[in-house]
């Protein structure tokens, strides 16, 4: 089963669709796009670790969550209170989790940080919270929908490339509204 991992959707935040500058038209279309973008490449049975940030002043946030693909689990941020917390759809919740995918040591968290544990022996910090905007530290991944093309992102996305190659994932055309 694979493992796909996101953050900073932000559901429903009209305020933070124009802060970020978003290619979307309206909050009801960048919502229907991260919606369709994460469930064409999530399968049913796949795993996801949403960290944080999911919904933001959404109408159904409950209705969204069981209409996304996968198994999902919520590393929460700032932006997740209780309710969001609460909801039924998610398998687990935490503010922080270690864990091994893919022969992969993984230390998951909302926030970025400086150090981590395992960092000297190649465990990896995947996070949301900053958008895309903060130069990372090796093996340290913005995991959010900004910098990700508005979509879940596998391991494999974020593997280092070869020499001479470049790692870029690329934004989908904003939908017209």
């Amino acid at each position: 089963m694979p493992a796909w991992f996101t953050a900073d959707t932000h559901f429903g935040h009209g305020a933070l669709r124009a802060l970020m500058r978003r290619p979307f038209d309206s909050t009801a279309a960048m919502d229907a796009a991260l919606a369709e973008a994460w469930n064409a490449a999530v399968g049913p049975e796949d795993e996801v670790w949403h960290l944080g940030d999911f919904a933001v002043g959404h109408r159904n946030p409950a209705g969204l969550l069981g209409s996304l693909h996968g198994v999902k689990h919520l590393v929460w941020g700032n932006n997740d209170p209780p309710a969001i917390r609460a909801l039924p759809g998610w398998a687990s919740v935490q503010p922080y989790v270690e864990l091994e995918r893919e022969g992969q040591a993984l230390v998951l968290c909302h926030y970025p940080f400086r150090s981590w544990n395992g960092q000297g022996k190649g465990a990896w910090n995947l996070h949301g919270h900053s958008h895309g905007r903060l130069k990372p530290l090796p093996r340290q991944f913005d995991v959010g929908v900004d910098p990700s093309g508005y979509r879940p992102v596998r391991l494999s996305d974020l593997r280092v490339p070869r020499r001479g190659t470049k790692r870029v994932l690329s934004a989908p055309d904003a939908p017209d509204a």
